[in-house]
């Protein structure tokens, strides 16, 4: 195969990563300059290892779930914030408690109201399926 071939198919698909991975990207930007504090963000499976690689070289604590055989989820962040993150991860984001689901929510930056609402919401449909169920 011609060089010039190799390169430019290289080209191509580090320019897809870098266009894939711009918000993965500008997520660290914002964690480094105190933004935030915590970081959720789903990526596409293939980018694990550069994902992984970016915040082992930036020191940034961080736990990947997987979501499907072409999906993950990378929550990266402070150290305390992840090793909270890392007790629940386990279960998919579908099947967190109320109370996991909330945490969650308030460490992300969420609107703490409408977590409130959220989280009274989740309450009270278990409370009505558990009086439903008796």
């Amino acid at each position: 195969m011609n060089v010039s071939k190799v390169s430019k198919a290289a080209k191509t698909v580090s320019m897809q990563q870098v266009s894939d991975l711009k918000v993965f990207h500008h997520h660290i930007y914002e964690f480094k300059k105190g933004i935030r504090n915590l970081i959720l963000t789903t990526e596409k499976s293939l980018y694990r290892d550069a994902i992984e690689t970016r915040l082992n070289r930036e020191s940034i604590d961080y736990v990947v779930q997987e979501v499907s055989e072409e999906k993950i989820n990378v929550f990266f962040g402070a150290k305390n914030c992840v090793d909270v993150v890392k007790t629940f991860v386990q279960k998919r984001l579908n099947e967190l408690t109320p109370e996991q689901d909330f945490i969650l929510g308030i460490m992300l930056g969420y609107d703490r109201l409408k977590q409130c609402e959220r989280y009274l919401q989740f309450k009270n449909n278990i409370i009505l399926f558990n009086k439903k169920s008796n």
